[in-house]
């Protein structure tokens, strides 16, 4: 074993698994030009409704670790909760974080920003600056 890191990988949780799986594929997408930091959505519940799961949020932060941190966004009010107690229960892997961002712009910033090689906190600050781009 080399002990080399890969990229931070990048979760995603939406109430719904359609939001999570596209703003996933947008952020791939504009990503795009290279390797892509590994990416996973965790949205809806097991059975396709809405809601979070802990179950699939689990599943999609191991997916994604690569050893050099997981970066976690959230959608709504509970997925905040779930994530937040899943991080202080210690169900997520080492050097998770949950990411203070807006869901869309935060993800897109910190994937391109994963996908450059960069390390967590510089993920972080990348995707938390997505609340400053103004539209009007």
């Amino acid at each position: 074993m080399s002990g080399a890191k890969g990229p931070v990988g990048v979760v995603l949780v939406s109430h719904s698994a359609a939001v999570a799986a596209a703003v996933a594929d947008l952020a791939r997408g504009l990503a795009g030009g290279g390797a892509t930091a590994p990416v996973a959505p965790a949205g809806g519940l097991p059975d396709g409704g809405f809601g979070t799961s802990e179950e699939l949020i689990v599943a999609a932060a191991g997916s994604v670790d690569r050893g050099s941190g997981v970066a976690v966004l959230a959608d709504l009010g509970s997925a905040v909760l779930t994530v937040k107690a899943l991080l202080a229960e210690g169900e997520l892997p080492s050097g998770a974080r949950l990411l203070d961002a807006p869901f869309v712009e935060g993800a897109v910033a910190a994937v391109v920003t994963a996908s450059a090689g960069a390390d967590l906190a510089a993920v972080e600050a990348a995707a938390s600056e997505a609340y400053d781009y103004r539209k009007v």
